[in-house]
């Protein structure tokens, strides 16, 4: 959603400067590169037209900025991801079909789907946060859900809300958990694997 304010601060040797929202909230950042046409130098009290981002550090910032009276750039659209999601749906298939050949116990494929829907919710309040400039989660936090089993609700996540999908350092963390994960299912599925698993839940008396 594009929001509109005025250019309250400009550093034009430092080509950076703060936008202050037309709704009184906090002073929003915004860099030269940032504008549409960097050609023509900011000036304070310009009316501008901008989208929510955030830079490397996870804090708010402008980006596709306009002043008024020049048209507003189209935003590139990012492809979405359907390996990814088609991946994950699979894995979830994998897990299913584990649990109905009585390989594993159905509270493993309720963990997985619980806190897949959960890591998508995480995902997606993070997205909102970020737009609006607010509190974000940690990127420790969501890669802790994707490492405990969420991780097929992440794919979805970063496909569908395009979140989380372009940050390089945090997409090879993430796959990281991936595959670790990945690999302790497999391990369940092997025989001492399996009967630790049940021994496990046997020795907290969970329900299998």
């Amino acid at each position: 959603m594009r929001k509109k304010g005025k250019l309250t601060s400009w550093n034009d040797g430092k080509g950076f400067g703060f936008i202050t929202p037309n709704d009184n909230a906090k002073r929003i950042f915004v860099h030269a590169n940032a504008f549409n046409r960097r050609a023509i130098r900011p000036e304070i009290n310009q009316i501008i037209t901008y989208s929510m981002s955030v830079d490397k550090r996870g804090r708010p910032c402008a980006i596709n900025a306009s002043r008024a009276g020049e048209d507003s750039p189209k935003k590139a659209q990012k492809p979405s991801r359907p390996i990814a999601v088609f991946f994950a749906f699979c894995f979830l298939m994998i897990v299913a079909a584990a649990v109905f050949i009585n390989r594993l116990p159905m509270i493993i494929f309720g963990i997985y789907s619980i806190i897949s829907l959960i890591t998508f919710a995480f995902y997606a309040l993070d997205k909102s946060a970020a737009q609006s400039g607010s509190w974000r989660t940690k990127e420790n936090t969501l890669h802790l859900l994707a490492l405990i089993g969420g991780w097929p609700g992440a794919l979805v996540a970063q496909s569908k809300l395009r979140h989380k999908s372009s940050k390089q350092s945090f997409r090879i963390t993430f796959w990281i958990t991936v595959i670790i994960n990945v690999a302790g299912f497999i391990w369940l599925l092997t025989p001492r694997g399996s009967a630790e698993l049940y021994f496990f839940l046997a020795e907290f008396n969970i329900s299998i």
